[in-house]
């Protein structure tokens, strides 16, 4: 994965933050050292725990990444840590979705005191649920955009900082390319 952040970071002139999900196993010393080197500045650390596929616990989730902002300033650059939230991903369908939010911002204020540029409550949707974010987590919000969901001006609207197309934009284009192969093979 590193490798491919340093081809892109490589391939522009503008600062890049990478996607690097829970951190591959790396300690924040290692994680970051890859990162800098590659040529970013800035990561996602989502606060899923990949081995049992539940949520981290958000204490020891906050010790890493206030770990992960100092083994920044030790290699003296300031990392861009985007602290995502997987409080409405890994909620059982049952769920209230009330108890959601509340995890999720309980989540994200706990991710800002650890030192999170940028708090990411990925799959938040609806107009309540985000303003709640925005105001109660205390640090920028990044919601991703869904085809269908709110629009720019609307996210800029309830004090969205952010916002991140994740991988929509590679799905609507395969999504895209499979259409025109299967209409021309039915052809």
């Amino acid at each position: 994965m590193l490798a491919a952040v340093g081809r892109i970071a490589a391939a522009v002139e503008v600062p890049v933050t990478a996607d690097l999900e829970a951190g591959y196993g790396l300690s924040p010393d290692e994680l970051v050292a890859g990162l800098l080197e590659a040529g970013a500045v800035g990561l996602n650390q989502e606060d899923t725990d990949h081995a049992t596929g539940r949520l981290a616990d958000p204490d020891a989730h906050a010790e890493r990444l206030a770990a992960i902002k100092e083994a920044g300033r030790r290699a003296g650059v300031d990392v861009v840590l985007n602290a995502r939230v997987d409080s409405f991903l890994r909620a059982a369908p049952d769920t209230d979705p009330e108890a959601v939010v509340d995890d999720a911002v309980a989540r994200g204020r706990r991710y800002a005191e650890a030192g999170a540029d940028c708090v990411y409550p990925i799959a938040a949707r609806g107009r309540a649920a985000i303003r709640r974010l925005v105001e109660e987590i205390g640090a920028p919000v990044n919601i991703v955009a869904v085809p269908g969901g709110l629009g720019r001006s609307e996210l800029a609207a309830l004090g969205v900082a952010r916002v991140s197309f994740g991988g929509g934009l590679a799905e609507a284009a395969l999504e895209a390319a499979a259409a025109q192969v299967e209409d021309f093979l039915s052809r």
